[in-house]
């Protein structure tokens, strides 16, 4: 009988998923990257493990191209233009001109090693900048799923820089893979008139058709609202949160799929169009957070098992000398050279915010995805390219993803969190109040233990207490102790507490 039949599919996906999930949890708790590990277990189950048979790159791509829409939407709805604003220069600089130092600093370092005897790759110029392209951006499903999941807070504004970097520079290495390929493939040089009237193109038209595309996405949104005002029923209120769920689902799609279809970049239309969404009143609740959250882990989890089972380990072995070499000058050397010299004019950033920034370059999902073009494509060496490029994100997310946190301590960037999600409560956007938590130390119990004796701002109002894992109502009487946390509703115009 044949096995490739979709009961087989079902109980094979169902099986390497559950795996994943599972093996993930543990690993959380000895501090590896949790995508990390789902690429691992994709290897596992593949034609070098348990001899699951996967190869098709249209389908790795297609599948791919999915789960990066998701995953760019859902971190554009998270980013808050309030906290991007500070750094949206660092930002957008990291995510244009940073990719592209980083790609030709590491495309010619590929193409020096490719002139030594001793080594077994031998790409020409384009293909080196090409293979150093695919990798030239830090990965957003890394970066969000990271900083996602530790709950700590990076002083000097770094959380939202790196999160902008990582969101918004997927699509200048996508543009620079895209051009280097078309060029390889026509037999052409490299015209730096070209790549600037291409790289605008797809800039312009995947900035307007965002913003185009967010707003359309908001009047729908709530021509659908107004359709079913006075529905005031907690059934009647989940069925809109679903329908408008959906409704996002299919928006971001459709953007990405108009944006491409006028020449434009899909990944960066997807993007502006998740922040719209994510910074208009009344549009994003809970509900939606949960489903775009679920279906953004969904996204990373299908796609790293999907590229787990994609790659030959015993191909990547072959060129794991050099992959280590690129993989160490990125690091060490590309990653740090560009980002020092795009930041060396920001005077505001300090050398320790530079050098955590340097260090969080992440790779992952997306520069396997990427690396599946030239394969597509016919590229001389494409092969070789593919496995170098999954290599080098193994290697970044076991060695930059399991210090991340490390690092941001070592270098005394690690702020007090003032994370609310723990305490399940929302506020809806229109009313002019905001929450915010207090972790009592020794030096907020030293006017007394009980709140009337605290001397909270006016406007400001403590409505739960959390002591490890137990949630009390607070009455005047209650006695606080060290390291308790305060949820507190204040009055947008007072004072932090």
């Amino acid at each position: 009988m044949d096995f490739i039949t979709s009961e087989n599919i079902l109980l094979v996906g169902s099986t390497v998923l559950i795996a994943g999930v599972l093996i993930g949890k543990t690993s959380y708790r000895m501090g590896l990257p949790l995508l990390l590990i789902f690429l691992i277990v994709g290897m596992l189950f593949g034609s070098d493990g348990l001899g699951i048979q996967f190869n098709d790159m249209h389908t790795a791509q297609f599948i791919g191209m999915i789960a990066l829409c998701i995953i760019l939407f859902a971190g554009g709805m998270d980013t808050k233009l309030s906290a991007i604003k500070p750094v949206i220069v660092p930002g957008l600089i990291l995510s244009t001109a940073g990719v592209m130092l980083t790609a030709l600093l590491t495309g010619l370092f590929v193409w020096w090693l490719s002139g030594m005897s001793w080594t077994n790759i031998h790409f020409a110029f384009l293909p080196s900048l090409l293979l150093a392209a695919t990798m030239s951006s830090t990965d957003s499903a890394s970066v969000f799923g990271i900083l996602g999941t530790q709950k700590v807070n990076l002083k000097q504004n770094l959380r939202p820089m790196l999160e902008l970097e990582s969101g918004s520079n997927d699509p200048m290495a996508y543009m620079l893979t895209i051009i280097l390929i078309e060029t390889i493939v026509m037999g052409g040089h490299l015209s730096a008139g070209r790549l600037l009237l291409d790289l605008s193109l797809q800039f312009g038209i995947g900035t307007a058709m965002g913003l185009l595309m967010g707003r359309a996405t908001i009047w729908l949104i709530k021509m659908y609202k107004n359709i079913g005002r006075g529905a005031s029923t907690k059934e009647d209120v989940d069925q809109a949160s679903s329908m408008i769920s959906i409704l996002m689902l299919a928006s971001f799609f459709l953007t990405f799929a108009l944006t491409t279809a006028f020449k434009g970049n899909g990944y960066l239309a997807v993007y502006i169009c998740g922040i719209m969404l994510g910074n208009a009143r009344g549009i994003s609740n809970r509900g939606i957070s949960k489903f775009m959250s679920g279906m953004t882990w969904l996204a990373q989890i299908v796609v790293f098992l999907m590229l787990g089972l994609l790659v030959n380990p015993h191909e990547m072995l072959e060129v794991a000398p050099v992959s280590l070499l690129i993989g160490a000058f990125m690091i060490a050397i590309g990653r740090p050279l560009s980002v020092f010299a795009c930041l060396a004019p920001l005077r505001g950033i300090s050398l320790k915010a530079k050098s955590f920034v340097s260090w969080v370059g992440l790779r992952g999902a997306v520069p396997i995805i990427f690396a599946t073009y030239p394969v597509i494509a016919d590229i001389d060496g494409a092969s070789q390219i593919f496995n170098i490029v999954f290599f080098v994100t193994l290697l970044s997310l076991l060695i930059q993803g399991t210090t991340v946190i490390t690092s941001a301590r070592r270098l005394g960037l690690i702020s007090p969190t003032t994370d609310f999600t723990d305490f399940g409560v929302e506020l809806p956007e229109e009313l002019p109040t905001s929450l915010t938590t207090l972790t009592l130390t020794d030096s907020e119990l030293s006017s007394g233990n009980t709140l009337r004796d605290m001397n909270l701002p006016e406007g400001s109002l403590v409505m739960m207490v959390r002591r490890g894992e137990k949630y009390m109502v607070p009455n005047g009487a209650l006695i606080l102790k060290k390291g308790d946390s305060l949820l507190i509703i204040k009055e947008e115009d007072s004072d932090r507490p």
